[in-house]
């Protein structure tokens, strides 16, 4: 017998490669000689980068970037398919727990973000798979965006790096400025929750409280959004505030859109288009016929928070 294993993570219990290691020796032990092509999967928060370089090998690439306070921090993302694409998670420098006990939604920043997917692509990658999940941010993904090369500017004329305490500042965006070695890069954010961007349902009441807003705090927050959203459709044209998935990790999933010409796509099916891909082209580079008698997918997904 033949099985595929992929299953997400239980989220707060076991990670995807645990869970494969399991699923794994139970098989074998019920079945044994049976042979297990396992693919480890994650949704786009912390993992994912190990996950992908797990099931389709690659490397990680290591360089200084801002953290969620514009500290300077070292961060990684992930290289696969010979180079040609590159897997970020939006936690390995905007993640909550780096704000440790200083958890201000305010504050935070997303620069680091920017960071990363700009020295991917100035590698020149194919493609960047961008993962959500885990952020102590709620700026709609303007500070990666400023990383970019994207510009904001005040009332004043001054331009600055927006936070989710400084969104309602915003009274031009400048997309011109946006590096040119974005261009022509395929970008897919992973994301797996369908929130809009402000309201009751958004980003700041639904995420807000869990990366330090209280009832004040997250009122702010959704007003900054909302401010966000018309600012962003005035440069744009794209109204984003509705999008299901644009208020996933403090609004970044707006911000994809917006500054990034990403689409949003659940995690498990980016996985799959990934490696159903390269898995395939690996196995007819080495002429082996790979006939499943099985397929088990286990995919475990809260949108409650």
């Amino acid at each position: 017998m033949k099985f595929v294993l992929i299953p997400d993570s239980f989220k707060g219990t076991l990670s995807s490669e645990q869970i494969c290691r399991v699923m794994k020796e139970r098989i074998q032990k019920h079945l044994p000689g049976s042979d297990c092509l396992v693919i480890p999967v994650a949704d786009g928060g912390e993992g994912s980068v190990d996950a992908f370089i797990t099931a389709l090998g690659g490397e990680k690439i290591y360089l200084p970037v801002k953290d969620p306070y514009f500290e300077e921090m070292e961060a990684y993302y992930g290289l696969i398919d010979n180079g040609e694409t590159a897997v970020i998670e939006m936690a390995a420098c905007a993640g909550l727990p780096l704000v440790e006990d200083r958890k201000n939604p305010k504050l935070t920043t997303t620069y680091g973000v920017g960071e990363l997917i700009l020295d991917a692509a100035k590698r020149g990658v194919k493609k960047i798979i961008v993962g959500l999940g885990g952020s102590s941010t709620t700026d709609a993904g303007m500070g990666a965006a400023a990383a970019v090369g994207v510009r904001f500017f005040n009332s004043q004329g001054r331009a600055f790096v927006p936070t989710g305490g400084t969104m309602k500042d915003v009274w031009r965006i400048e997309l011109a400025s946006r590096d040119k070695a974005l261009e022509g890069v395929e970008i897919v954010t992973m994301c797996d929750i369908d929130n809009p961007m402000y309201g009751e349902k958004g980003a700041a009441y639904v995420f807000g409280p869990q990366k330090g807003a209280d009832k004040t705090m997250v009122k702010e927050l959704d007003k900054g959004l909302i401010h966000a959203a018309e600012k962003i459709m005035e440069a744009t044209g794209k109204d984003v505030s509705s999008i299901p998935g644009a208020g996933a990790a403090g609004a970044m999933g707006a911000g994809m859109i917006a500054f990034f010409d990403s689409r949003l796509q659940l995690g498990i099916e980016t996985v799959l288009d990934t490696v159903d891909f390269s898995v395939s082209r690996n196995y007819a580079e080495e002429n082996l016929k790979y006939a499943v008698d099985n397929l088990i997918r286990l995919i475990a997904h809260s949108e409650a928070q």
